[in-house]
């Protein structure tokens, strides 16, 4: 039988995972959710910055049991400010999977270090999962 963990206050967590960089989106998070994402490419710098889009990702958290469950996508972070799942372009795909790999295993160590709290993939994952060797 698994006992349940106890999770820090939401607060705490917050802070926490602020600390990580620029990818905690806090109006986009809640208890027990939270939402990162990053702008990692621009898709054409010759557009006046707030008409910009960029290549990414985003990942999403949610508390289980023992931790949290993660989900993930690729795509473009259009100039209405909303992500769209688009394929990303080879030229940029190094530059999006390479942020993805930095970001993950910082996420993964907070966890477990910090709160002894597990990072698993979700049932509705689409992606590889991530920190494995596939």
């Amino acid at each position: 039988m698994t006992k349940e963990k106890t999770f820090p206050p939401h607060g705490r967590l917050m802070t926490k995972l602020t600390a990580l960089g620029p990818y905690l989106r806090q109006p986009l998070s809640s208890d027990g959710h939270f939402f990162f994402d990053c702008l990692s490419s621009c898709v054409s710098a010759k557009k006046a910055p707030e008409e910009r889009e960029f290549w990414g990702w985003w990942f999403i958290i949610e508390a289980n049991e023992q931790g949290f469950e993660y989900h993930y996508g690729f795509g473009r972070y259009n100039d209405a400010g909303e992500w769209v799942a688009d394929p990303v372009p080879a030229k940029h795909e190094k530059a999006v999977q390479q942020t993805l790999e930095d970001f993950y295993p910082k996420l993964e160590g907070l966890l477990q270090d910090e709160f002894e709290l597990t990072l698993s993939p979700s049932k509705v994952l689409k992606e590889p999962e991530l920190g494995s060797v596939a």
